[in-house]
């Protein structure tokens, strides 16, 4: 039994919570936030408001770091140093030399370390990959991706509207999207982008250019309270695929619309379909599933990582 350690009890730890309780063989053993009360709604963990106590008191093969950014790296490569594998939540910092650090620190003390990048684990992206590699529907021609929201004034202390430790709009939000494009096509070979950006909000619109086709996107935080919202759509050569409001469609030239994604596993249409499920899971299972067969996350490729942040401060 895998036990596991989190630091961090804010928002994105109410998805990584539940996950790891669902797993039969890890065991959530202690949670830690210097805010007590946010750890009350979790009675069946131990409470710790002093990181180095918790990693001092426990015997841990996991710690997930739900931090906020400009915490990140400096607390991961804390506890690898400690021999201690390490879920870290996106993005992995605001600075390229992190990166590196972090991969140095992981090699150095034999751990796994891992960044929750988690549209490389989200059912209705990994068919977008697929079709992609596989030419399906053949060459990719254009694509849109957009992720829209407000200002997220409920974050502790106001972190995430301080750019030097949040990075703003783009390295907590439009990263999603700018990590699934390198994951999926690699480095574009141009960025065009254009910026609304005033105290009270921030807007993105950029371009992404790669051989034969390009892909349009958007990210915002509002000033307005206008409801979170992602989707995406991609053209084919003889198919749209598209992700609104919660539904997957392929539409093909042929005529045909079907669903590639269902609620069921036995009901998936094609070779492509897959069951809807947690993407946060699915990247906590995965990593997990490294840890106990000893071998490398490869799936979120550090390097990878690099040319995402080279992108996002070019904004």
């Amino acid at each position: 039994m895998m036990k596991i350690a989190l630091v961090g009890v804010g928002g994105i730890s109410g998805a990584h919570i539940p996950a790891w309780n669902s797993m039969q063989d890890a065991e959530l053993v202690a949670l830690c936030d210097i805010r007590p009360e946010q750890m009350e709604k979790y009675p069946e963990q131990r409470h710790y408001t002093d990181f180095d106590q918790m990693l001092e008191a426990e015997q841990i093969d996991i710690l997930d770091i739900c931090l906020p950014t400009y915490l990140h790296a400096d607390f991961a490569i804390k506890a690898m140093n400690k021999g201690i594998h390490v879920l870290c939540e996106k993005p992995i910092s605001l600075n390229r030399e992190d990166v590196k650090r972090v991969g140095e620190a992981a090699k150095a003390n034999g751990v796994k370390f891992m960044v929750a990048q988690v549209l490389r684990f989200w059912p209705e992206y990994e068919i977008v990959k697929t079709l992609y590699d596989q030419k399906t529907y053949g060459k990719l021609l254009s694509g849109s991706m957009t992720r829209l929201g407000c200002y997220p004034k409920w974050s502790w202390d106001s972190w995430m509207m301080d750019e030097k430790r949040s990075g703003l709009v783009p390295f907590d939000l439009h990263i999603h999207d700018v990590d699934f494009m390198v994951y999926a096509f690699g480095k574009p070979n141009k960025v065009t982008d254009y910026r609304a950006r005033r105290p009270e909000q921030d807007y993105i619109n950029a371009v992404y250019e790669y051989d034969g086709f390009f892909i349009t996107t958007e990210a915002s935080w509002y000033a307005s309270p206008y409801p979170f919202s992602a989707a995406f759509r991609f053209q084919f050569e003889h198919a749209v695929v598209a992700w609104e409001k919660g539904e997957m469609t392929i539409y093909e030239e042929n005529g045909k619309i079907w669903n590639p994604v269902s609620t069921d596993a036995a009901n998936d249409t094609g070779n492509i379909g897959l069951p809807k499920s947690d993407a946060y899971a699915n990247e906590i299972r995965y990593f997990a599933d490294c840890v106990k067969k000893d071998e490398e996350p490869a799936k979120v490729d550090l390097s990878e990582l690099e040319t995402v942040i080279d992108l996002l401060k070019s904004l």
